[in-house]
């Protein structure tokens, strides 16, 4: 092999491992805040099947998922007082 074929494979495998890094952090973060969100509709369900006694109910679509998901229990202690409030 001649050293230029051998820089070549180099700056092609530093080019890759480069734009492997620049994509796998918002990658990261998309997985996480989607677990937060699969979590934070469980979370809005249990709330749900208590708050059923109650006549209690919070409507569970993405965006209430969403919130929950990237606020945690402070989130869901947010739509709780919407929705008495409102």
């Amino acid at each position: 092999m001649s050293t230029n074929a051998i820089l070549i494979y180099l700056s092609c495998f530093i080019i890759i491992y480069i734009i492997g890094k620049i994509f796998l952090v918002p990658l990261k973060i998309i997985g996480k805040i989607i677990l937060n969100s699969i979590l934070g509709g469980i979370l809005i369900t249990i709330i749900n099947l208590i708050g059923s006694a109650f006549s209690f109910h919070i409507g569970l679509n993405i965006g209430t998922a969403l919130t929950v998901g990237i606020l945690g229990i402070p989130g869901a202690i947010l739509l709780v007082v919407l929705k008495i409030f409102l």
